[in-house]
């Protein structure tokens, strides 16, 4: 046995010395595992959307695939294997998606359905390299294919956390479906991605989703006339929209705890104008029926917080994120998406909130650059900066409102005005930036045996969206300059001073009735629709897919077993510790 006087403070140097990188292994190890969650969230950014064209095949069950088409409007998910890229992923919930889009398609002879795919519905935890979610919508109202890509990359440009998206050409069962866009759903994978964690609130606005007394209550013609000089003049839906009863089902989300607000009066007074109401959260059911995820009490308190301090016009800097709301303004304004927060619509956008903080988020922008109306070209070539409202009053949407009237917060929106025009029109950009998109879709088009328009049709669409586009940034610099009018009121009083466009017929970029088609909208039928389909007569509650998942694969979850020789390390240096303080320990 050691003698030494000392043997006490070796052995006591030894055991802070085991504790100590014990320790230190331990959190270097949740160091480590939080950063491989960070990269595994970050792997789709390139395995998905860095694809020039992003390829989807669907194998499901040709009855399963039926059925939910025969069924579209339930949306309701089946189990499908989904390839992505080369990489396939077992059994995937796959589901038509939409809202007034998806009756278009329901009441016409077309199948070309958005779709969601939901990786993790039926297999705990899986996603696609880390993405939960995401969604490929059909390019309805576009004959361009271009104009939701290039509202998001102008999102992208001026620095708003945008979502990932990419063409994406789809097969179902080895057959051609058509030319899609994949758009990247905001799910707990966008917020690790974005913000580090995935903390936080998502909410969904919608107004037209209130299960369908609204849509009655607001009959088939939607229009306001605006009360005040500030406002531009109404719009109107093309003239065979016939607003169908839509299901009361939000997109893909799940309501809070045993909540159903109903909707209030017009839509954008259950919410989605952000306008203050009261402080009960069932007045604002277009944003609180949305919730992504459950919602409590205190998260819907926050949230009408912060609408009730912007009713105010106070303290907006602790509310809102002031500049990202600013860049996604611009290239919202730019872009004249009137099925939005700029109409009487008062919908199509997320709403983040973190710790009492709200920013907005771009969504839905297939009926942009004037595809929602059935106005002039000049409304959209001309769309005011300063008012960028169409059918409200400026009062009506604080957010716009209230911030405008801050000299330094226009002044910064005005700059990322400028930016956008000089980074993505000037020196023939933007005509260089379509011609490049039609190089790489062009020949998809011409392929997709599905199309709502004819490849004829697209070829002149992407002519007619070259011209509106090179005329709304004429517009737009000259608003910025001070020569072209910027607000409803002095256009109304110089209509000589506005940009003219008369050579631009709007319907040749689509519109939301999706292109040709006679007034029942009878999208063209492909060989593909006219399969055999009598085995279709069986119950639908024979297709489904089993609720119980226990016999599927479920992922491992338990972040405890990602590093065995890690563990092993720290076990090994403790038993080290305790065997040397037991054969050295000193008796007193």
């Amino acid at each position: 046995m050691i003698q030494s006087k000392r043997i006490n403070i070796i052995v006591m140097i030894a055991v802070v010395f085991a504790l100590t990188a014990s320790i230190a292994l331990f959190v270097t190890g949740n160091i480590y595992h939080a950063n491989s969650d960070l990269n595994i969230e970050l792997e789709y950014a390139s395995k998905i959307f860095d694809a020039e064209i992003i390829t989807i095949e669907i194998i499901a069950d040709e009855a399963d695939w039926q059925a939910m088409l025969e069924n579209a409007i339930s949306e309701q998910y089946i189990m499908a294997d989904v390839v992505v890229n080369g990489t396939k992923f077992q059994n995937v919930g796959v589901r038509p998606k939409g809202n007034s889009s998806l009756t278009q398609v329901a009441n016409s002879a077309s199948e070309r359905y958005s779709f969601r795919l939901q990786f993790d519905e039926f297999i705990k935890g899986q996603t696609c390299f880390g993405l939960e979610s995401f969604v490929v919508n059909n390019m309805l109202g576009d004959n361009t294919y271009m104009k939701e890509y290039v509202s998001y990359e102008l999102m992208r440009g001026i620095g708003v956390d945008a979502p990932f998206f990419g063409f994406a050409d789809i097969r179902v069962n080895d057959e051609s479906w058509g030319l899609y866009l994949a758009v990247e759903l905001y799910r707990d994978s966008y917020k690790q991605r974005i913000f580090g964690d995935t903390s936080g609130m998502l909410y969904n606005v919608k107004s037209m989703d209130m299960g369908g007394n609204q849509l009655e209550q607001q009959g088939g013609n939607v229009s306001a006339s605006p009360t005040q000089a500030n406002t531009t003049p109404e719009f109107n839906f093309p003239p065979n929209f016939d607003n169908p009863n839509l299901p009361a089902q939000p997109e893909g989300e799940t309501r809070g705890p045993d909540r159903n607000f109903a909707g209030m009066g017009e839509r954008g007074s259950s919410g989605g104008s952000l306008e203050y109401i009261d402080d009960n959260p069932e007045s604002y059911s277009a944003i609180f029926n949305n919730v992504v995820g459950k919602g409590t009490e205190s998260d819907f308190q926050r949230v009408v917080l912060a609408l009730k301090a912007l009713s105010e016009g106070k303290e907006l800097e602790t509310y809102f994120d002031v500049d990202q709301i600013l860049r996604y303004l611009a290239a919202h304004t730019i872009v004249v998406n009137l099925d939005s927060y700029s109409s009487s619509m008062a919908q199509n956008y997320y709403i983040y909130e973190r710790d009492g903080k709200l920013t907005i988020l771009p969504w839905d922008y297939n009926l942009a650059w004037g595809g929602f109306q059935s106005g002039s070209a000049s409304s959209v070539v001309n769309f005011p900066i300063d008012t960028p409202l169409s059918g409200v009053e400026m009062s009506s949407r604080p957010l716009i409102e209230k911030l405008f009237s801050s000299t330094e917060y226009l002044k910064r929106y005005h700059l990322y005005l400028q930016q956008l025009i000089d980074n993505y029109f000037t020196d023939d950009k933007f005509e260089q930036k379509i011609y490049a998109l039609d190089a790489l879709i062009a020949d998809y088009v011409k392929n997709d045996a599905t199309a709502f328009c004819t490849y004829e049709e697209y070829k002149t669409a992407v002519s007619s969206f070259i011209t509106l586009g090179n005329l709304r940034a004429q517009s737009v610099q000259g608003q910025l300059d001070g020569i072209v009018p910027s607000t409803t009121l002095e256009q109304n009083a110089n209509a000589g001073q506005l940009i003219p466009a008369e050579n631009i017929n709007l319907s040749d970029l689509g519109s939301m009735m999706g292109g040709r088609g006679d007034n029942n909208n009878a999208f063209p039928v492909s060989a593909m629709m006219n399969r055999n389909r009598s085995d279709l007569e069986q119950s639908r509650d024979n297709r489904i897919p089993p609720n119980d998942i226990s016999e599927i694969r479920q992922w491992d979850q338990n972040p405890g077993n990602d590093h065995p020789m890690l563990s092993g390390v720290l076990v090994l240096m403790l038993i080290a510790a305790l065997l040397f303080v037991s054969r050295y320990k000193k008796s007193y």
